[in-house]
């Protein structure tokens, strides 16, 4: 269970320079608060504690990434990891959000957006709030306002009963599945240059297999 309330997480986010506040103000203008317009850029949704996208972000200079997670508690930890490690000192094409994924149209402008990554999302299991879930057909019709022409949806999970409900609805929402695997570490083609999360290494570690999708839009 994530933390919901750490002592000073919020005032820790308020000061830290590369959290974005009032992210509103930012909507059509992200490549130049990166000041080079002419990278893409990546975001992860429900970033949890940061591996994934910190090691993207340093192994990828090229590309400018911002990580979104609802909870300040949890962004804490990642701020904590990328400041205080010494790996990702040099790193400066990552920016930090803490927002409710329901409102990313009104954070990213048409096509803004190259990639959207969906780690280990919370599976919502009751089916009354399927809609919440971050791979509904609700929320693909959010990426589609925000992901730029060829832009593609990322999408890994060790819960079958979400992944395969996630296939149902990539079709329903009249997206294109690119490729599919219920087992990403045993697959030669999905795994190449894999980067785990840390719900991932435990998961795996544990035996159960990990599915990943990717789709893209019609």
């Amino acid at each position: 269970m994530r933390l919901r309330n750490v002592p000073g997480a919020d005032a820790y986010l308020t000061a830290h320079p590369l959290v974005i506040k009032n992210e509103t103000r930012y909507r059509g203008t992200w490549k130049e608060t990166f000041q080079n317009p002419e990278n893409p850029i990546h975001i992860e949704i429900g970033m949890g504690k940061g591996q994934f996208l910190l090691t993207l972000a340093k192994e990828n200079p090229s590309i400018n990434y911002i990580g979104i997670e609802r909870y300040s508690s949890v962004l804490l930890r990642a701020l904590e990891r990328f400041d205080n490690d010494e790996e990702y000192k040099d790193v400066n094409n990552i920016r930090f959000i803490c927002m409710d994924a329901t409102n990313l149209p009104e954070v990213f402008a048409v096509g803004e957006i190259d990639k959207i990554y969906l780690n280990f999302s919370d599976p919502w299991p009751k089916a009354r709030h399927a809609k919440r879930r971050l791979t509904s057909k609700q929320f693909f019709e959010r990426y589609d306002k925000i992901l730029a022409f060829d832009g593609v949806v990322e999408f890994k999970t060790d819960n079958r009963g979400l992944f395969d409900f996630s296939l149902e609805q990539v079709e329903l929402a009249g997206w294109v599945l690119l490729a599919k695997t219920y087992d990403l570490h045993n697959d030669p083609t999905l795994s190449r240059g894999n980067v785990m999360t840390e719900y991932e290494e435990k998961f795996s570690g544990q035996g159960h297999p990990i599915h990943k999708l990717i789709a893209m839009r019609q």
